[in-house]
């Protein structure tokens, strides 16, 4: 909460978790399937704490298989720190990544396309 000349301004807990599982889904090796997406826009993949000016961020992700887990990690808080900093003004103390899952969906549709090379 910020207050002014003009009066206060109060940001939303839910506009502080959409605005984190928006900066969460930019990062590459996340998965972005229609349903995933879903939950995380609807804000049960992410659980906010705000303390005074202080934020800490619950993300729950899943990875599309073959990344590295602890770099897509911390791109994810990269991300989500600075957007939600810039976006809100307010400091973001700790962001948690809880991986969900992995993704085979790119490796499925490799094999596919492989198949489908063969057969021409």
């Amino acid at each position: 909460m910020e207050n002014n000349n003009f009066g206060q301004v109060k940001i939303s807990n839910d506009v502080i978790a959409t605005i984190a599982g928006l900066a969460a889904l930019e990062v590459e090796g996340v998965e972005t399937n229609t349903t995933f997406t879903d939950k995380i826009l609807k804000n049960n993949g992410v659980k906010i704490q705000i303390e005074e000016e202080e934020v800490n961020l619950d993300i729950m992700v899943m990875i599309e298989y073959g990344v590295s887990i602890p770099d897509i990690a911390f791109k994810i808080q990269e991300n989500v720190k600075n957007t939600v900093e810039t976006m809100t003004g307010l400091n973001v103390s700790q962001v948690n990544i809880h991986v969900q899952g992995i993704s085979f969906k790119k490796e499925k549709a490799e094999k596919e396309e492989a198949k489908q090379v063969k057969k021409s």
